[in-house]
């Protein structure tokens, strides 16, 4: 009869097998218990950016100024899918679960964008995103557009909101991007996000013309109401951030659904 060799290579490998094989069930277990708390973790972190943008939700509080916390304060804004050609609501798509982002990536889902029309460097762009809209006696008080396009290193993924106007913008802020600390990361500084609430949006012939500058133009003239203060050290995230700002409120972005809103205004 054959002796066991308890330190054998074919012992050790088995025991190594049967050790990966319960490590991978516990830990495949623990991310399916764990996947419903994550999802709720991301829609409360992008509730809390929808709020900072808009101005309704200051710094890293969970609460606002008047003792509101996150979840009472976004079930006043109303989120609804809109075809990103016509500006029309799409009442057939469910908000709750559509995904814009993954939407860009598919052909059926999406258009392909020229080097002269994707300046926001997105090569697609989905057929129909997401808005959210916040109304005070049934007369909008603020809109928040989610808004994306490429810096240095990748793409931002941020929320940019306009005052009742939809000309005004109430603020922007991001919350995925890959650019460099201390610079292009500068557009998570509080110092940096404060100067955007103000910006005028549109130009006289009603295009989108942010501008971010290093020299600032002289105070009350008309350039000056476009313009935001530029990352220094930072000309790549620069370009980017005033690029998707941009497209996202140009004619291949909700352009068409802020001009159907001023309309109905």
């Amino acid at each position: 009869m054959a002796s066991f060799e308890k330190d054998g290579l074919k012992n050790v490998f088995i025991v190594a097998l049967g050790v990966c094989l319960v490590c991978s069930v516990v830990v495949s277990g623990i991310a399916v218990a764990l996947k419903p708390q994550q999802q709720l973790n991301k829609a409360l972190d992008q509730k809390q950016n929808i709020l900072r943008a808009a101005g309704m939700l200051p710094g890293d509080s969970l609460v606002a100024e008047d003792g509101r916390g996150v979840d009472e304060l976004f079930s006043e804004f109303e989120v609804r899918v809109v075809d990103l050609e016509t500006g029309e609501f799409l009442d057939d798509i469910d908000a709750d679960t559509f995904d814009p982002v993954k939407a860009a990536k598919k052909p059926d889902l999406s258009i392909p964008l020229s080097g002269e029309q994707d300046i926001a460097t997105l090569r697609r762009r989905e057929n129909a995103s997401l808005v959210y809209i916040k109304r005070v006696e049934g007369e909008i008080d603020k809109l928040v557009l989610p808004v994306r396009g490429y810096g240095l290193w990748g793409t931002l993924f941020g929320y940019l909101a306009l005052d009742s106007d939809l000309q005004t913008i109430s603020g922007l802020g991001f919350y995925q991007h890959k650019e460099t600390p201390g610079l292009g990361g500068e557009v998570d500084n509080p110092r940096w996000k404060a100067l955007w609430p103000g910006v005028q949006l549109y130009d006289a012939d009603n295009q989108p013309n942010v501008q971010l500058v290093k020299t600032r133009s002289a105070a009350g003239s008309a350039s000056a109401a476009y313009e935001v203060d530029a990352l220094s050290g930072a000309t790549f995230t620069t370009r980017g951030v005033q690029n998707l700002v941009n497209f996202w409120t140009g004619d291949l972005g909700f352009g068409p659904f802020i001009a159907r809103l001023k309309a109905q205004a």
